[in-house]
């Protein structure tokens, strides 16, 4: 069995387990569609500034409540069982495909719950739709790592927050600063060169999580 063939098995065993108890899933569900149907009740059109602030911390919750269980739920002896017949990279990179899929259709349907019940005020909607699915994947692979290290320091959850906070607060403003724009008519000169930093900064995260999670996975 090859690589690719073991990280797609992996794969398919975060997925049934995810179908197995369907009842997370939904619950995130619930919590996005009361979070903005509450803020439909406290601002039924909200300025774009605020509509676009709102978004991403609506985002960000989503994806402490997603990507932060990936490693929390399994249990010390199925993490030793893992240990014995998988390369760690491999279960990494399983973890990081699984989560980043999950992450794009929950900030997808964050987008378009958002635009329904709160308006539309996006003036380029193939960049922000762009942005959208660039930021949930860099939420996403963000507290993947931060989870692999938390369920390694005794699976406190409490510490994913604590490790998150410096790192995911830049990132959520460069997200809300590059999101900003699109809610104007007029063309903002550098964009892109400010979001291939974001690409870049993803790819880091990819990088050191796949570097460092196999010394991580032996303590």
């Amino acid at each position: 069995m090859n690589q690719t063939q073991r990280i797609w098995l992996l794969i398919k065993k975060d997925f049934l387990l995810e179908w197995r108890q369907k009842y997370s899933f939904y619950g995130l569900l619930l919590y996005l569609i009361s979070a903005v149907f509450a803020i439909n009740m406290l601002h039924e059109s909200p300025e774009p500034e605020t509509w676009n602030s709102l978004f991403w911390i609506i985002l960000l919750f989503i994806s402490v409540n997603a990507v932060a269980k990936s490693f929390l739920q399994e249990s010390k002896f199925r993490s030793i069982y893992y240990y014995t017949i998988n390369h760690p990279r491999d279960i990494i990179v399983s973890k990081l495909i699984y989560n980043l899929l999950l992450m794009i259709i929950m900030s997808l349907i964050s987008y378009f719950l958002f635009a329904f019940l709160l308006g539309n005020p996006t003036m380029n909607f193939p960049r922000f739709l762009l942005m959208v699915v660039t930021g949930g994947m860099s939420l996403a692979m963000l507290f993947t790592m931060l989870a692999a290290i938390a369920s390694k320091a005794g699976g406190n959850s409490a510490l994913i927050a604590i490790l998150g906070f410096p790192l995911v607060v830049p990132q959520l403003i460069l997200l809300a600063d590059l999101s900003k724009p699109l809610f104007m008519t007029l063309q903002v000169a550098g964009w892109w060169q400010f979001y291939f930093v974001l690409l870049f900064l993803d790819v880091l995260i990819l990088v050191l999580s796949i570097i460092l999670f196999p010394y991580l996975w032996k303590e």
